[in-house]
């Protein structure tokens, strides 16, 4: 019956906390009416019943009637949410996987507890606490609740690693854990570099700035920020983004509600990339805080927008917390980019029409054609510096459109990957190969230009695939074999380096990334896309 966390993600604007005192000083007739029902069930109802199951239905079904992006979160839904934006959380600082009934270990966080005691990728960890966890069917949950723990507490851990016959042995203190929201920083070229975000959290900035500074620091002078499929996050944060590209006192975005005045946030003169050129990635994925980032350059003709209409989320969420650390997350306002457009899709036709409009745009052909998409006149506006038109009405579309990619769908490739059986096999091939693959490809430009997926590997693939149960259809592969290759070889780089490496790879293929190259890599096309075209 809860919205599912999904759709919660695409609503993360946050605005201010309601002090939990102030709810209780003036209560409406509707409110003693609510309360009052409560207390003649709770006291008179002819079976027993769960007075807070009942009202936390009430509180759900209530919120479904208002839009999709005014929710309620339970106590624990707001701690899952909150670590994400946070940034951080408290364990031993692993990213792992549950490979043949154990825990392995997939890497170490850099300069993390685990790193700092001799953890090491490949390691599998088998018992803990000096119980057994290999072999026992113990699932992803249950590796967060034994390894994650307060910053300062210690947890013993018992490690099988290849070439050493006994167990290893160690005690581990937990600290603080960064959760990263930046994906991938690397040089395209000598001129061109490349950011993708996944989030909009509390070290974004951070994180961006320092990626900046080292790409600066690399002779960058044109930027491609991919915000593919990116959700979200704190307004703030993405205000101080598109700081960062914008002159002194340009509007960013507006925010406006029945009860919530009209309130503008401009730029600075603080940004550190004010001159040079710019291209956002943005799709279907791209929600809320994204939004006001891609609206904000577009209207102000600041740099070019590549890929698919965005998600369309402009609703802005107050969250409020209620007495027992559950959270209502309510819509007070809307937001707009700086020519005025309102980029929520409209939603008055219910909750679960809204959440088919992804499905809907693929089905429409939206996703793979741009004139599948028509904007009425009346939502047309007009950016602020060379005039050209854009339209509000339901998400930012790009100035450079780039459908989705399906000719390497199949069914049998879908399924490779949607089982994790390509994530499995690729953990184990490194595990296999890890020295040998460093030995040959001591640096990951050694990798990339030298390391080519062979028709062995390929052949072991589908092999492991039969064993688990997945059938080979030769029809299927021949259509995928080229893009199974590379998410193959993408998979190795991230297992033996990080996602960074994962995007360098996987972006030598990937259709907006090459738009937005040949935007930049053509002068005449980047600025052509920026010129009035009435």
């Amino acid at each position: 019956m809860k919205k599912r966390l999904g759709i919660i993600w695409f609503s993360f604007l946050f605005g201010w906390m309601v002090p939990t005192g102030i709810m209780g000083q003036v209560f409406s007739d509707e409110a003693l009416k609510f309360s009052q029902v409560i207390n003649w069930i709770d006291k008179y109802y002819v079976d027993t019943v769960n007075k807070s199951e009942l009202v936390e239905k009430a509180i759900v079904e209530m919120l479904q009637n208002l839009d999709p992006h005014s929710t309620y979160l339970t106590k624990e839904e707001v701690k899952a949410m909150s670590e994400p934006l946070q940034g951080n959380f408290e364990g031993i600082g692993i990213s792992f996987n549950i490979l043949n009934d154990t825990i392995f270990v997939i890497n170490p966080i850099p300069n993390g507890p685990s790193e700092k005691v001799g953890i090491r990728a490949g390691d599998r960890i088998v018992k803990i606490e000096g119980q057994p966890v290999a072999g026992v069917g113990i699932k992803t949950s249950d590796v967060y609740a034994k390894l994650r723990g307060k910053k300062g507490t210690r947890v013993s851990v018992s490690i099988s690693r290849r070439s050493v016959s006994e167990l290893l042995d160690f005690t581990i203190t937990r600290d603080k854990i960064p959760i990263y929201s930046l994906d991938a920083s690397y040089m395209i070229d000598d001129d061109m570099g490349y950011i993708k975000l996944n989030r909009f959290a509390y070290t974004t900035m951070d994180e961006f700035r320092m990626a900046l500074g080292e790409l600066k620091g690399q002779g960058m002078k044109d930027l491609i920020l991919d915000l593919g499929g990116n959700g979200g996050g704190y307004m703030d944060v993405a205000i101080k983004l598109a700081d960062q590209f914008l002159d002194d006192r340009k509007i960013i975005v507006y925010t406006e509600g029945n009860s919530h005045p009209r309130r503008k946030f401009y730029s600075s003169s603080r940004g550190d990339f004010l001159d040079g050129r710019v291209v956002i990635i943005i799709d279907q994925g791209s929600a809320s805080a994204s939004e006001i980032v891609a609206g904000a350059v577009q209207d102000w003709d600041r740099g070019v927008i590549v890929g698919r209409r965005s998600f369309g989320k402009g609703l802005v969420q107050n969250p409020m917390l209620l007495l027992d650390s559950s959270m209502l997350r309510l819509t007070i306002a809307r937001y707009y980019t700086p020519t005025g457009r309102l980029i929520q899709k409209p939603y008055e036709d219910g909750f679960e029409e809204y959440s088919k409009d992804l499905i809907n745009r693929y089905n429409a052909g939206e996703l793979l054609h741009s004139d599948s998409i028509v904007f009425p006149e009346s939502l047309k506006y007009q950016t602020l510096v060379t005039r050209r038109p854009v339209y509000g009405g339901g998400g930012i579309m790009p100035d450079y459109f780039v459908p989705l990619d399906t000719t390497y769908n199949s069914e049998y490739y879908n399924r490779l990957l949607n089982r994790g059986i390509i994530n499995f096999f690729t953990l184990s091939y490194v595990d296999d190969h890890r020295v040998e693959l460093h030995a040959k490809y001591p640096t990951f430009q050694s990798f990339l230009v030298g390391f080519t997926i062979s028709d062995k590997i390929l052949e072991d693939l589908t092999t492991y695939a039969s064993e688990e149960d997945l059938a080979f259809s030769e029809e299927d592969f021949n259509v995928s074999r080229e893009h199974i290759r590379l998410v193959l070889k993408s998979y190795i780089a991230r297992d033996l380096w990080s996602t960074s490496e994962f995007y360098q790879v996987y972006n030598t293929n990937n259709p907006s990334v090459l738009k937005a190259i040949e935007v930049l890599e053509g002068q005449d096309i980047y600025q052509a896309l920026l010129q009035s075209k009435q």
